[in-house]
């Protein structure tokens, strides 16, 4: 690789680099017909995916060195980044192709989700569970939704209580 292609890899990973979620795996290991596979999983998902050199991707880094500073530390091996516009995806994609092939590769690294940080397979989990944005739309309407049924159906047995009210008074007046 020229110097000058060296410069336009850095030049495309600051780019990527500028995602809202990014996820960084280690693919060493996985024969090229997994590696195929797994890009397939993720096309028809809709996360881009590209196989990077880890000097590359420091060097880019290195660009935005404070804000990236944390991830320095996880990526090594044959580095594999995942972005996509639904912050939890990359994870599920991941923990999906294990389960299926009985496998811990790819390995995930770290992640950039949400502007937090997630280092490390301890992580991972908390990265499949979270909710995207449609997810939280869904659970607020869902909330909602409940109070509402209930302030409707007291005010129909308010209207009932009214109704039984009004036919007595409209019978005569009541003795006491």
């Amino acid at each position: 690789m020229t110097k000058e292609q060296k410069l336009q890899s850095i030049k495309t990973l600051t780019s990527v680099l500028s995602s809202k979620n990014i996820y960084f795996a280690d693919i060493s290991g996985i024969n090229a017909n997994k590696i195929s596979e797994l890009r397939r999983n993720c096309y028809d998902s809709q996360v881009q995916v590209r196989l990077v050199k880890n000097t590359l991707l420091r060097k880019a880094m290195e660009s935005h060195i404070t804000k990236w500073s944390p991830l320095f530390c996880v990526i090594q091996g044959n580095t594999f980044v995942m972005t996509s516009e639904v912050n939890n995806v990359p994870a599920k994609i991941i923990r999906d192709f294990n389960k299926k092939n009985h496998s811990d590769k790819p390995l995930f690294l770290g992640a950039y989700v949400e502007e937090s940080f997630y280092l490390g397979s301890e992580q991972f989990e908390t990265l499949v569970n979270i909710k995207d944005k449609k997810e939280l739309i869904s659970d607020v309407i869902s909330l909602l939704h409940f109070p509402i049924k209930k302030i409707i159906s007291t005010l129909k047995s308010v209207d009932h209580k009214i109704l039984g009210c009004l036919e007595i008074l409209s019978r005569g007046s009541p003795k006491f």
